[in-house]
């Protein structure tokens, strides 16, 4: 039997290795504290789980879902961008619904990539931008996001031979994995930069509504031109405690949300409409929730930052997404440093090479596990010796 090259050359997703890591160590009775996967440890609020039940029991949502998503449930994203962007869509041809984020990110390397087309991706990335294109056989070309620079895409630092064969590039703030946020004006400049060499600008603001210390994320949308140029994919996973319902959303520039419509008919039914009710009833919560769910996490974020300073690993506290991206002490590679926290200590962190080359010297430590695992965890890190 021969697998297509794609599969063959397909490296393991990132967080199947950690899982087979903490799972060797409960073989051996041995609890572990995993910083690893940015799950949310909190429940899904009660009233969007009350939406579900209710409309799970309505005889129209037992049937396929259309592919662009219920218009209530358009119409509702659409208002959430208006109130929270000042950005006015049309439900009906600039919002499509998605069975989470990453579904659609992956999809639409298939709207823009043919065979020896390239992309554009930071790095450290999300590894879904690089294995879209790649399975709609494009090659990415990758662009280091820089400590020094804010993390930001430095546009001077793509070569315009490259410039002028890309289809897309992927952006994404507030980042992950590295916490960096992004000023409208950055935006701003890169919708004049994906103009100037006709690239479709893809925005993944999966993190946009999860922020600190008064910090209110801007959305691509925003820029001026935007809409000429620009999709944006969001999701209610992080931002509601949904991961698991796959709620998601891409809304932005009519032509190009038609394009990913036309793929995802072909490729998949759609979002369940009960699950669509949901994210109606998750966008209608108050904002008081939200501010409430991120002020837990703020907590989490500053006790980490404080015990990692403490033992010698530098870090700063991000002002949005759920992560903690830190630089390791010197000796260390990413993969040795995190073995060396499970060894010594049993705590998983992600190394920072798993989101690509430049994210070597460097961990992430998510902030999506309950409080008493986060004191264990750091009740563990405060005797790591870094030394050694």
């Amino acid at each position: 039997m021969k697998f297509a090259a794609r599969v063959e050359n397909l490296p393991p997703y990132l967080f199947v290795g950690i899982s087979r890591a903490i799972a060797a160590k409960k073989e051996q009775g041995i609890e572990v504290i995993s910083f690893g996967i940015g799950d949310p440890d909190m429940p899904t609020p009660a009233p969007v789980l009350e939406a579900l039940v209710e409309a799970s029991r309505k005889p129209a949502n037992h049937k396929y879902p259309e592919t662009e998503g219920l218009p209530e449930f358009r119409a509702r994203v659409a208002r959430f961008y208006k109130d929270r962007f000042g950005v006015t869509l049309d439900p009906s041809t600039e919002v499509i619904n998605l069975i989470g984020a990453k579904e659609g990110i992956a999809h639409a390397a298939l709207c823009f990539i043919d065979p020896g087309d390239i992309s554009i991706s930071p790095d450290p990335a999300y590894p879904v931008y690089e294995i879209g294109t790649m399975f709609a056989g494009g090659t990415t070309h990758f662009v280091t996001l820089r400590e020094e620079n804010g993390y930001l895409v430095d546009f001077a630092d793509i070569p315009t031979d490259v410039a002028k064969k890309a289809k897309t590039l992927w952006i994404k703030y507030p980042n992950n994995p590295t916490g960096a946020i992004a000023p409208l004006s950055f935006f701003d400049d890169a919708v004049r930069y994906c103009k100037e060499f006709d690239i479709a600008l893809l925005h993944d603001a999966a993190y946009t509504e999860i922020t600190y210390d008064g910090y209110v994320a801007p959305s691509v949308l925003q820029a001026e031109g935007a809409m000429d140029i620009a999709m944006e994919f969001h999701s209610l996973s992080k931002t509601a405690n949904m991961t698991g319902w796959r709620v998601g959303m891409a809304a932005g520039n009519p032509e190009m949300v038609n394009a990913l419509m036309r793929v995802k008919s072909n490729i998949d039914s759609g979002l369940s409409q009960a699950n669509q009710e949901m994210g109606i009833a998750a966008l209608d919560m108050s904002q008081e929730w939200f501010d409430n769910n991120n002020e837990v996490y703020r907590k989490r974020r500053d006790k980490v930052v404080s015990v990692l300073n403490e033992i010698g690993v530098p870090a700063i506290a991000p002002k949005g997404a759920l992560y903690i991206w830190t630089p390791i002490p010197a000796g260390y590679t990413s993969a040795e440093f995190a073995q060396k926290l499970l060894d010594e200590v049993n705590v998983v962190v992600t190394p920072g090479n798993g989101y690509g080359p430049g994210g070597e010297g460097y961990i992430r430590l998510s902030l999506t596990i309950p409080d008493d695992q986060i004191d264990e965890g750091l009740r563990r890190l405060a005797q790591l010796r870094v030394d050694a």
